[in-house]
């Protein structure tokens, strides 16, 4: 009699197990091809970031109490243009969107959280996204590509970061970047 139910009860949990997967996960015995390419694109362009002045495109949003727009802990929020060329003036290619703070309590390095959105030629409407340390001083940084949407969807690669200009008095900088993206 026990030989029985147990059998009975493997003969429904085991129907039962074979068609829950059906509406969040199916698995096909058949190989599926797709046919990815990966292809590699260098983008070029400037990044300004605005402190000073009527129009900042950088807000601090959180930090310590006393401490001023550069000391540990404090984290920025930014909408900072991005051109074809080092001058403000230059066209618009994108905007940098996200928000960076200073993380480290030895030297200038910030945290970069931050989505480079275009809004110009074959790359409108695409983003790329940067997570990475950014040790500011020195002279070229280089911050991974964690992702993208649009036409970067699934990216990978990296952005190095060289600052050509900076205003000690208002905290303006302008920073070339040379991104390496790879998709598919």
């Amino acid at each position: 009699m026990p030989s029985s139910i147990s059998y009975t009860l493997f003969t429904i949990f085991s129907t039962l197990l074979t068609t829950s997967n059906g509406a969040f996960c199916e698995k096909y015995t058949e190989g599926i091809v797709i046919k990815r390419f990966e292809k590699t694109t260098h983008l070029h362009f400037y990044f300004h970031d605005i402190l000073g002045g009527k129009n900042p495109t950088t807000v601090r949003i959180a930090g310590p109490p006393n401490g001023t727009a550069y000391s540990f802990g404090s984290t920025v929020m930014i909408d900072d243009p991005l051109t074809e060329g080092p001058e403000p003036t230059s066209k618009l290619v994108g905007r940098a969107q996200g928000m960076y703070a200073i993380a480290s309590q030895q030297d200038a390095s910030l945290l970069m959280v931050m989505n480079f959105a275009f809004m110009e030629g074959t790359y409108n409407g695409s983003s790329i996204s940067i997570l990475g340390r950014n040790p500011v001083m020195d002279d070229v940084r280089e911050m991974p590509i964690v992702g993208g949407s649009g036409l970067f969807r699934s990216a990978h690669g990296y952005a190095l970061a060289h600052t050509i200009a900076f205003d000690f008095k208002t905290g303006d900088a302008i920073v070339e970047y040379n991104v390496h993206v790879t998709y598919y």
